[in-house]
C-alpha cells in the first residue's frame, strides 16, 4: 500500500487528496509542518507528498515553491485543482442567541492559518469585527485549539472535514470572500503513480530556468523559444536564487509533455543560450471539473 504524506487530518490537503484518489487504497500520514511533509518522502518514509502550491486569491505559496526548488529534488507526478471552501467552526451552543440563531458578536477570537484567514476578511469584518484574529499552523490546528478550549469564545476557520474530525459545528458555511477560490496541489514522489485517477487530457511540464548573467535579452529569447514553437505557457514566475541580490530563476509551466519533440528541442535551444534548465516534473494536470465528472 502506498503511503502519502500531507498536512493534518481535516485540512484542505486532506480533502483534496481524497478527491484525487477516491477509493484508492492508500495510507495517509499526517504532519503538522509542511517541512515534515516534504522530508517524509525525501527520507523514504512515504512514497508521495501532497503540496499546495498556488491559490486563486493569494497566488503562489512561496515557502512551498522554495522547498521544491532549493531543498528537495523530487519530481512532480500529478497536479490537480481543489476548491478551498472555508467555514466558520465552533461549538454552536456556545454562541446561540435567545432567538436560537448564532450570535457572531459573542466570538472573542477567530483562529486559522494566515492564508485561510486572509481569504475570509469580508465575512469577518461584517459579522465579527470585534474578534481578535489569531494565526495557527494550519486550519486543522486552529479547529483543535477551539475543541480543546470550550467556553472561551473561540471559533476557527477551516474545512467541513476538519469540523467533523473534531466533532464541532459549522457556524457559517462558505465564508470565503470569493466563490472562485481554488488551490492547485501537486503530488511529488520518486515514482509515477501506479494508477491515474482518470484518462489524461492535459500534460504539463514544469521547468526551472536560470539565465546567464552576461546575456542581455536572455529572458526574451527564452520566451521566444516557446512562442515560435506555439508552446503554451500557463505560468511564469521569478523567484530569487538565494545566491545574491538581483539573481533570479524563472519557474515556467508548459502545457506539453517533456517527451514532446517540440518541447525537447525548445529546451535544447534554451540551454544553447547559456541558460541552466532543470525539469521539476512532467505530469498529468486535472481540473476540478474533470475529477468530479465521474461522480455526477
Amino acid at each position: 500500500m502506498k503511503r502519502i504524506a500531507l498536512l493534518p487530518e481535516g485540512s484542505v490537503s486532506h480533502e483534496a487528496v481524497v478527491q484525487l484518489l477516491g477509493d484508492e487504497s492508500v495510507e495517509l500520514v499526517y504532519h503538522k509542518l509542511i517541512s515534515d511533509v516534504f522530508l517524509s518522502t525525501v527520507h523514504g518514509k512515504t512514497d508521495y507528498s501532497v503540496i499546495p502550491i498556488e491559490n486563486t486569491i493569494e497566488g503562489s505559496v512561496s515557502l512551498h515553491m522554495d522547498w521544491l526548488v532549493n531543498e528537495v529534488d523530487i519530481p512532480m507526478q500529478v497536479e490537480w485543482v481543489y476548491p478551498s471552501i472555508q467555514n466558520l467552526i465552533g461549538d454552536r451552543e456556545e454562541f446561540i442567541s435567545d432567538s436560537g440563531e448564532v450570535d457572531f458578536t459573542r466570538i472573542g477570537q477567530i483562529l486559522s492559518h494566515p492564508v485561510a484567514m486572509a481569504q475570509c476578511q469580508q465575512f469577518i469584518r461584517k459579522h465579527a469585527p470585534q474578534a481578535e484574529l489569531v494565526n495557527a499552523g494550519s486550519t486543522t490546528e486552529a479547529i483543535g485549539i477551539v475543541k480543546a478550549n470550550p467556553g472561551q469564545g473561540l471559533a476557527a476557520i477551516g474545512t467541513t472535514l476538519g469540523a467533523a474530525t473534531h466533532q464541532l459545528d459549522i457556524l457559517a458555511e462558505r465564508v470565503t470572500d470569493h466563490d472562485n477560490n481554488y488551490t492547485r496541489f501537486i503530488l511529488i514522489g520518486k515514482e509515477e503513480l501506479p494508477k491515474l485517477p482518470k484518462p489524461v487530457k492535459q500534460m504539463k511540464t514544469s521547468v526551472l530556468v536560470t539565465l546567464p548573467e552576461d546575456f542581455a535579452g536572455a529572458l526574451h529569447q527564452v520566451l521566444a523559444t516557446f512562442a515560435w514553437r506555439r508552446l503554451n505557457l500557463s505560468r511564469i514566475e521569478s523567484r530569487p536564487t538565494k545566491k545574491k541580490l538581483g539573481s533570479y530563476y524563472f519557474y515556467i509551466d508548459v502545457l506539453e509533455s517533456v517527451d514532446s519533440v517540440l518541447l525537447a528541442a525548445g529546451i535544447e535551444e534554451i540551454e544553447a543560450l547559456g541558460c541552466q534548465v532543470r525539469i521539476l516534473g512532467s505530469y498529468p494536470s486535472y481540473t476540478y471539473q474533470e475529477l468530479i465528472s465521474e461522480v455526477l
